[in-house]
């Protein structure tokens, strides 16, 4: 097999596993950053038990998407990790926080303690979903890369108005994909509440998507260019409007498992678009895009590459299996009980 293959299937399950981090932790964030929309404790409870026994599976695809990339294409993931240090840094202390959050809220029955823990979550919840659509809004845009394929910008300079957009919109995306999480883990007073809440979170999330989609094209048009190329392509884009579309139908029905799966859906299309219109390029750079990294510039050796491909075959069955088996274990309406967060 060719070298250009073997990183063009890299790229691919690089892609894979940072789509099963985004479906899957997506909705965690997206619990956390709705946690303070109901002022009961028992509510707050359920929510994080609806989380508990996965939430810490569900970033292991992001350790492991962030493995194959350091393993298969070594030079961007140095890139990437030295001139968005400080922001992943940001996002690491949000992630633990809320980890920390999680654990510790319920340690005491006080409610000054809770309620400092349930900011402390929903924070950390959000902020970390912000990071990660801010990281991915410079992605897209480009960022400024020297000759030696080093980032020569500042942490302020990746806080410009597109990155901040898609941002916020990847908050919109996560909090309504949470919504529907717990429309689907809950029943009762909570499950009613949470109904609305899908409700007015798809309203914010199409008016961020369409507000992105615009700036996109009128700025980013690059990342349109291979569905200008390709019109077949654009089924793409349709299947995500339609995935969207079906959400309200499926919640109207009370089938909260369909609505879950067409959230599931539409996110994995927007990540292909991205993957697709992205590629072959990593780390685009803006305004020199010959200082770009690509999957040809930035891959391992193909040996590596090689070698790697048959670990990934006979491992990614194992993550699989292990995530799916959680979900059977946990499966159902969450009940409180002496063992409960």
């Amino acid at each position: 097999m060719s070298a250009s293959m073997l990183a063009t299937i890299w790229y691919a399950i690089v892609g894979v596993l940072l789509t099963g981090y985004a479906i899957l932790d997506g909705f965690d964030l997206g619990v956390g950053a709705l946690h303070l929309l109901t002022r009961k404790d028992e509510h707050r409870r359920m929510m994080i038990n609806a989380i508990g026994p996965v939430w810490d599976g569900n970033e292991v695809w992001l350790v492991t998407g962030g493995g194959a990339l350091f393993a298969a294409f070594p030079e961007a993931y140095a890139t990437a990790f030295s001139g968005f240090y400080g922001a992943f840094i940001l996002l690491l202390f949000a992630l633990i926080f809320r980890a920390v959050s999680i654990e510790f809220r319920s340690k005491e029955p006080s409610r000054a303690w809770r309620t400092a823990w349930d900011v402390g979550f929903a924070v950390g919840s959000i902020v970390a979903a912000l990071l990660i659509g801010v990281a991915v809004g410079n992605i897209a845009w480009g960022i400024p890369l020297d000759d030696r394929h080093e980032h020569v910008g500042t942490l302020v300079g990746l806080l410009h108005p597109y990155a901040l957009l898609v941002g916020v919109t990847t908050v919109a995306l996560f909090m309504m994909h949470g919504s529907i999480y717990v429309v689907m883990k809950t029943d009762g007073e909570l499950q009613e509440i949470a109904r609305g809440w899908v409700r007015n979170t798809m309203i914010f999330f199409i008016l961020c998507y369409v507000l992105t989609t615009m700036a996109t094209l009128l700025y980013v048009p690059h990342m349109a260019a291979r569905l200008r190329a390709h019109p077949v392509l654009f089924v793409l884009p349709v299947l995500n409007v339609l995935a969207i579309a079906n959400i309200p139908r499926e919640i109207h029905l009370k089938r909260e498992l369909r609505a879950f799966l067409s959230s599931c859906a539409a996110m994995a299309v927007l990540v292909a678009l991205f993957g697709l219109n992205m590629f072959p390029n990593l780390i685009l750079s803006n305004p020199v895009t010959a200082n770009s990294l690509t999957i040809h510039n930035a891959a391992s050796s193909a040996r590596t590459l090689s070698t790697m491909l048959y670990v990934a075959v006979g491992g990614m069955p194992f993550v699989i299996g292990y995530t799916s088996i959680i979900y059977w274990v946990f499966r159902g309406k969450v009940r409180l009980d002496a063992t409960s967060y």
